[in-house]
């Protein structure tokens, strides 16, 4: 007996805290609640098999070991991280037996899932196929990315979400009276505000609140028959601490997204967060630098080529001067990237003609526009009837064609009317008016 005890008290607090059933589950009330799905599913011994997306401490394996546990079932797990097919092949050989001997359900559950290859993906289907496992995979990534579609079509997919701070406060403030798992056989007193920095710097991870609230228990401040937790034992074991950040994951291209797209949609505020949230989860501010000079040129092009210029400026100060001087070089060029003028004529005009590029065929450069160094390419006609535009009024050879002749009408650039782009747009338009003017259309111009 002394031994289980002993056993228990050295299991992590996340671990000791776990719940053994729904009505102990924090957070997942979309899932769980009462007449949902899937609680109805647990309720009602209808299971199948299925596949929990979602960030980190979140419950994913908690909820797989409530399941099995409801349906009397024998629980095997695995971890991607860890196992190959040899441990496929055993966990199987496993369910094999409780079904064969015991009459037995048995639930795999494979964390991780997302790191299998395919062919280990596929060696699963057999046995999801003819019941021997009832199938739970756990994942951070998205499934549509990372699962290959025949294992995705056999399990229904359930999106569990970051705790809220709220569902984190009551979370730690039941392990800190919890007798019996948690920190109750210490007297502990959490103060106010070292609880608000907790439960923000779990970031949704109940895991993680967990792992941080029992390292404050070890540091924290004994006060006759108390120990309290204040604010400073807090930031102390939170320096050097990162929020969760994937950096090559679902929540590393959310970020990166939502930061694009604030910058687009004329955000300065919305932009400047993403950036921050980036920078303190631990992304490199290089790579940071790189996307942001992408959507100087991708969303603001000639409307503001400002953008571009104070961008590649942020990207050098960042190389040389590193953090924190670089990062404020960041956000200043972010914020000026968001109040920019926008247009993407450029990006589209581009893609447009790589598109007629890479689809027509090469056609011939008109021989006005070929060069003649020699004699035979001047007998040839190379460079006959070319009109130097420096010699021409306003410096512009009115009339005189520059695209093959198979598309002489052709346009790509339509500049906007915004920013500088609108004197862009002015400027082509005058300048087709003398084309026009000189009884040769040539190349469409805006």
């Amino acid at each position: 007996m002394t031994d289980l005890f002993m056993r228990q008290i050295l299991k992590p607090l996340a671990a000791r805290m776990r719940p053994t059933d729904l009505d102990g589950f924090y957070g997942q009330q979309h899932l769980i609640g009462a007449g949902k799905p899937l609680r109805e599913a647990i309720e009602n011994q209808t299971l199948h098999s299925m596949i929990f997306w979602g960030p980190p401490g979140v419950g994913k394996t908690t909820l797989a070991k409530i399941i099995a546990a409801s349906a009397d079932a024998h629980f095997e797990s695995i971890s991607a991280v860890l196992s190959g097919v040899k441990e496929i092949r055993a966990s199987i050989a496993k369910a094999e037996e409780q079904r064969d001997l015991r009459g037995r359900k048995t639930i795999l559950f494979v964390d991780e899932v997302h790191r299998f290859n395919k062919s280990q993906q596929d060696a699963f289907l057999p046995f999801v196929e003819d019941g021997t496992v009832l199938f739970i995979g756990a994942t951070t990534e998205n499934p549509s990315f990372e699962l290959n579609n025949a294992l995705l079509s056999r399990c229904r997919v359930y999106v569990l979400k970051s705790l809220d701070v709220g569902q984190i406060k009551l979370m730690i403030q039941q392990a800190i009276i919890n007798t019996e798992s948690g920190l109750g056989s210490r007297k502990l007193r959490l103060e106010q505000g070292a609880l608000d920095l907790l439960a923000n710097a779990a970031d949704g991870d109940a895991r993680r609140a967990l792992n941080l609230l029992e390292i404050a228990n070890d540091l924290a401040t004994d006060e006759g028959e108390v120990a309290i937790i204040d604010a400073a034992v807090i930031e102390q074991i939170l320096v050097g601490d990162t929020r969760r950040f994937d950096k090559g994951g679902e929540y590393f291209y959310d970020q990166i997204s939502a930061l694009h797209k604030s910058v687009r949609g004329s955000s300065p505020d919305a932009a400047l967060y993403w950036l921050c949230r980036m920078l303190d989860g631990g992304c490199d501010p290089l790579y940071i630098a790189r996307r942001v000079a992408r959507i100087a040129s991708e969303d603001i092009g000639n409307a503001d080529p400002r953008a571009l210029e104070l961008s590649l400026n942020a990207w050098n100060v960042q190389e040389r001067l590193g953090s924190p001087e670089g990062e404020l070089a960041l956000a200043q060029a972010v914020i000026y990237c968001a109040v920019a003028a926008k247009s993407n004529a450029v990006y589209s005009a581009f893609k447009a003609t790589m598109a007629d590029v890479r689809s027509l065929p090469s056609y011939e450069v008109p021989m006005h526009l070929r060069n003649a160094p020699t004699k035979l390419m001047e007998e040839l006609n190379y460079g006959k009837d070319y009109r130097y535009a420096h010699n021409e009024p306003g410096t512009y050879a009115a009339g005189q064609g520059y695209l093959p002749d198979e598309l002489a009408h052709k346009q790509y650039y339509f500049p906007s009317d915004r920013g500088l782009e609108k004197q862009i747009s002015d400027k082509l338009a005058y300048l087709r008016s003398l084309d026009l003017a000189n009884g040769q259309p040539k190349d469409q111009r805006s």
